[in-house]
């Protein structure tokens, strides 16, 4: 019987294996391009006309639109929710981190996803239930209207609202690097004699200060801009419980377009600030880690 032997083709020798990472130049510049103009259409262009609006009838209109009494109330305003905020989310931020990575314990996980909240529902729905337990018709609201207490359409409610919108951005940001710098340290810490205390100020927080700095960046950014929440919790009391979102719809809805986008150039100068500080924050983040890479792997 005859043997019949197949011969499978074989590779050249000569040929040179192709990296997924060079793409031909047609893919690449036409990627690059499509990417360039989508950045331009959707967040260059908008950026542009909120300025190119706010200087329309010259700086002196602009500046007069800025001290504008309500506007400076709503400035103020905003600022003032976001200096209660941040630092409760910062605390909360820091223990829950802490107590997810370095510790075991029944709930975790509920923790974490109850930590998620704000991501997954809508501001919106957040404004309804505050209302819904603070409000005049709420849960609370009889006993909080026998006292003389006000959070609905007043400061507190605003301040609330804030916080929830803002809640898991400084967890979020520690939990991933907490966990992945484990907990040998602290115990070593606690071996050698500290307390508690100590570990955390003199061990944990040096650790994550640059992270923990960009989870504070981010919560400031959504805590100066954030409209849904607040909308529905401040009744849109010009002067009193407009916060800047709020003060730039409420100019636009009178047409008073030269003063919207005034206001509106200031949260967009708040924006690329930030955007220019999260920037910097992960080049010195990079950094570190390279750092620390390096001293673990001198011969690398």
């Amino acid at each position: 019987m005859a043997t019949v032997a197949l011969e499978l083709p074989q590779k050249r020798a000569s040929a040179v294996p192709r990296n997924v990472r060079h793409d031909p130049p047609l893919v690449r510049w036409g990627l690059t391009l499509l990417a360039l103009l989508a950045l331009g259409v959707f967040i260059v262009l908008p950026l542009v006309a909120v300025f190119v609006q706010a200087f329309e009838k010259g700086v002196p209109a602009y500046l007069a639109a800025i001290r504008e009494p309500d506007t400076l109330s709503a400035i103020r305003l905003s600022l003032l929710a976001a200096g209660i905020s941040v630092p409760l989310n910062v605390i909360f931020g820091v223990t829950a981190a802490w107590a997810v990575t370095k510790f075991q314990f029944k709930g975790k996980n509920a923790l974490v996803t109850l930590i998620d909240i704000p991501f997954a529902v809508s501001p919106v729905v957040s404004g309804l239930i505050y209302v819904l337990v603070f409000g005049a018709q709420g849960w609370f609201g009889e006993w909080l209207g026998d006292h003389d207490i006000r959070i609905i359409f007043a400061v507190p409610g605003i301040v609330l609202a804030t916080v929830f919108v803002t809640f898991p951005f400084v967890a979020r940001g520690l939990i991933p690097l907490m966990q992945s710098q484990g907990t040998e340290e602290e115990e070593a810490g606690l071996a050698l004699g500290a307390g508690g205390w100590q570990v955390l100020f003199r061990i944990t927080l040096p650790n994550i200060k640059w992270s923990l700095l960009y989870g504070v960046i981010l919560c400031t950014a959504r805590a100066m801009g954030e409209f849904g929440a607040v909308s529905v919790v401040s009744g849109h009391i010009r002067g009193e419980t407009n916060t800047m979102p709020l003060q730039v719809e409420a100019l636009y809805n009178e047409y008073n377009f030269a003063a919207a986008f005034a206001v509106a150039s200031l949260l967009a100068l708040l924006a690329l600030v930030t955007l220019a500080v999260k920037s910097l924050l992960e080049w010195k983040m990079r950094r570190v880690d390279s750092e620390l890479h390096m001293e673990a792997n001198p011969e690398a």
